[in-house]
């Protein structure tokens, strides 16, 4: 059964094929997929086959993605989860996007420090890392606020429309 997590003002749910529409007005959006290392949406069947990966990941034990919603109000801000996730070596990567209408809101902080409380309580993670291209100003803010500290630069790490861009690589232990 896939896990919804509550938070004061959101809802982190499974992502189901009727979000199809908020998942591709999202990843369709130049201001979302600028940092993402993949090129636009262009079509609903691609955000359909994105709902079909993330489900995929799921039941294979690889991810988890949550949709974020907020509480009473139907519709996906965004989503956030856990990629490259190994629960024999217990880390995951955290990885999440919003729609620009939502970002400076504080739902990102909101959401993943719910997820992160999940991967190191639940699924009893050792490790959640980050990848982050250098010029994200505002995830790299995120993730050092969330208390993850910068383990070094990945030169020419991530492709976005076919030039090479330099990421942060980020961890965050469990507090002892």
């Amino acid at each position: 059964m896939f896990p919804v997590l509550k938070t004061e003002r959101l809802v982190l749910r499974e992502i189901v094929y009727e979000d199809a529409r908020d998942i591709f007005d999202c990843f369709s959006n130049d201001d979302v997929t600028r940092y993402y290392g993949q090129d636009n949406l262009t079509s609903i069947e691609q955000a359909q086959q994105f709902v079909t990966f993330f489900s995929h990941n799921y039941s294979e034990k690889r991810g988890i993605r949550w949709g974020i919603e907020r509480k009473e109000q139907p519709g996906l801000l965004g989503t956030i989860g856990f990629n490259a996730w190994s629960s024999k070596h217990r880390r995951a990567e955290i990885g999440y996007e919003l729609h620009p209408q939502y970002w400076r809101k504080r739902y990102a902080k909101e959401a993943a420090s719910k997820v992160i409380s999940y991967g190191f309580n639940d699924l009893h993670l050792t490790r959640i890392g980050a990848v982050v291209f250098t010029e994200n100003a505002a995830s790299n803010g995120l993730l050092t606020n969330l208390g993850f500290e910068k383990e070094g630069l990945l030169k020419n790490y991530i492709y976005q429309n076919g030039i090479p861009h330099d990421t942060i690589a980020y961890a965050l232990l469990p507090e002892k």
